[in-house]
């Protein structure tokens, strides 16, 4: 698990990466975290809800392909929660077929990224579907 060093710091937006592959999930939380935000890595979603919970994240950032639970399935359980069903969602897969990117943003993800993505991408994904002083 990676954390931003300023994880308790007011006014930072709060995002939730989940990716198994460890450089992808290091690349993705320090150039979160260097842009601004805190941030909480995961290399799986076997307890994303308690995650969830104890984090208190403004938006979450998911692979599809991951080990014992897979992204549709973890989007779906969002989805499916009072607490989280408004969460914004930003899929960032390796799966580049059209039925996946219709699947998921059918689930409710708000954005589709195609791995490999660059960092102008992901940021303006993110504050996209997470404006400043939202």
């Amino acid at each position: 698990m990676v954390t931003s060093p300023f994880s308790t710091a007011e006014g930072r937006r709060r995002i939730v990466v989940v990716e198994d592959d460890t450089a992808n999930r290091l690349f993705f939380a320090d150039y979160l975290i260097f842009s601004g935000f805190t941030v909480l890595a995961l290399p799986h979603g076997l307890d994303l809800e308690q995650q969830l919970k104890e984090f208190q994240p403004d938006l979450l950032l998911l692979d599809l392909g991951l080990p014992e639970v897979d992204g549709y399935a973890l989007l779906q359980q969002v989805r499916s929660s009072a607490m989280w069903r408004q969460l914004p969602v930003i899929v960032v897969s390796g799966y580049a077929f059209a039925e996946d990117q219709h699947r998921a943003l059918e689930l409710g993800a708000q954005q589709y990224l195609i791995k490999p993505v660059r960092l102008h991408q992901l940021i303006q994904a993110v504050h996209q579907v997470l404006p400043p002083g939202a």
